[in-house]
């Protein structure tokens, strides 16, 4: 499942939830990610996509995952909006036969979400709003997929 949402979610009820009923697969791995403050810098990060295209290229990406690392199931939930530091942006679970692959299929999916991924990303705080790119860590990060 692929989904973007304005909405707060729990990331612990979606584990569970992703978890039930699993009893052929061996692993599940997941990833949280959360609003930071930067030290007050950031009061609310905001997150645009285009509604269908955004989802039909994390789709590609997560047929990728599936295919290369072997995966019975994964999940991905993204947040678009405006988010407070502290909650929840991204939800990424993977499930797979083996923990090696579970582990590196979301991590796979994480780099690319956050490097490539159709998302233009907007930090408002004291001193004014600013757009976000990825930084030369977030590059590193995919290229070591490619």
């Amino acid at each position: 499942m692929i989904r973007l949402t304005e909405d707060r979610f729990d990331p612990g009820a979606l584990l569970s939830d992703f978890c039930q009923g699993r009893s052929e697969v061996g692993a599940v791995a997941s990833f949280t990610g959360i609003a930071r403050a930067e030290a007050g810098a950031a009061t609310v990060l905001e997150l645009e996509a285009y509604p269908g295209f955004t989802e039909a290229a994390i789709g590609e990406i997560a047929e990728r995952a599936r295919q290369r690392f072997g995966l019975a199931d994964l999940m991905i939930l993204h947040r678009v909006g405006k988010i407070a530091p502290g909650e929840p942006i991204v939800f990424v679970a993977t499930a797979a036969s083996h923990r090696r692959e579970a582990f590196e299929a979301c991590d796979y999916l994480m780099d690319y979400l956050k490097s490539r991924a159709p998302f233009w990303k907007k930090e408002h705080g004291p001193a004014g709003a600013r757009w976000i790119e990825p930084h030369a860590r977030d590059h590193a990060d995919i290229a070591r997929w490619e």
